[in-house]
This record gives structure tokens, sequence and C-alpha cells, in this order.
């Protein structure tokens, strides 16, 4: 069965409890549990790894290498510091989607820059924990394209 990493970053083990008005009140666990149920609909078993390490997402990324068709990822603030998440994410070459919970767009500059959208299959951002959902989905289509091919 294929298989997905979900990649949580910094402070994303706060969910429920971090700023409610901008990222709501689903937890960590409930976006956990979203994805795994959408990821069995749909066919693919689902890892996930949550740290506020930037290494530890490094490590992750590479292990995903050995064991994952495709990665969900939303990395927090790295996403607009971590040029060793990018290169990563380059150097393991597997189809990621880009999860943020709010509109980044919408929000203060710094964060209108990802360093790892240009490698990304898809961003999905300003869809609530929703956004997680979408990506998988995303990526199960993807996959099953490219099994096709």
């Amino acid at each position: 069965m294929p298989r997905l990493l979900l990649l949580n970053g910094p402070n994303l083990n706060l969910l429920g409890t971090r700023e409610p008005d901008v990222y709501g009140s689903a937890t960590l666990a409930d976006v956990e549990d979203l994805a795994r149920t959408t990821a069995e609909a749909v066919g693919l078993e689902l890892r996930t790894v949550q740290s506020n390490s930037e290494g530890a997402l490094v490590d992750a990324v590479q292990a995903a290498r050995e064991d994952c068709d495709g990665l969900v990822v939303n990395a927090g603030a790295y996403t607009h510091t971590s040029i060793a998440l990018r290169d990563a994410l380059a150097a393991v070459a597997l189809p990621f989607v880009e999860v943020h919970v709010s509109n980044v767009h919408a929000r203060e500059t710094f964060r209108h820059h990802s360093y790892l959208a240009p490698l990304a299959s898809a961003v999905i951002v300003g869809a609530g924990v929703q956004g997680y959902a979408f990506a998988v989905q995303r990526l199960a289509t993807m996959l099953a394209e490219q099994s096709a091919s």
C-alpha cells in the first residue's frame, strides 16, 4: 500500500490552543486523524511526524525516501526560513503538497515567501485543517496517475 508522510513543523503541536482566531480549535491529533482517515479512504497509509526542530524535520524527510511515496508538509515558520528543509525535499525527490492552515498571503509580509513552494506539487493555504485532507486527496490522485502511466 502506498504510504505518505505527514510532516508538521514548529508550534503545530500547539494547534487548538495557539491563536485560535488564526488557526481554529482543531488539535494536532485532530489533524492527524483527519489525514489518516482521508488516506485510508483513498487506499493510502499515513505516517506522521511533528517536530519543533529543523534538523529532526530534515531527518524525517530523508527517512521518507526509504518508505514513502509522497509527503504532506506543513513546515510552519520553517517554510519561510529553511533552506535545509527545502534542500532535503529536493534531494528525496518525492511529490509533496505544502499546506498552511491560515492564509499566509493575508498575513505578515515575511510569511508571503515559501522556500518550499517552487518544489511542491501543490500548495494549499487558508483552508483550515481541511487543507490536510485536500493534500492527501491530491497526492492520492497523483500517485494513481503515476502508477497508471
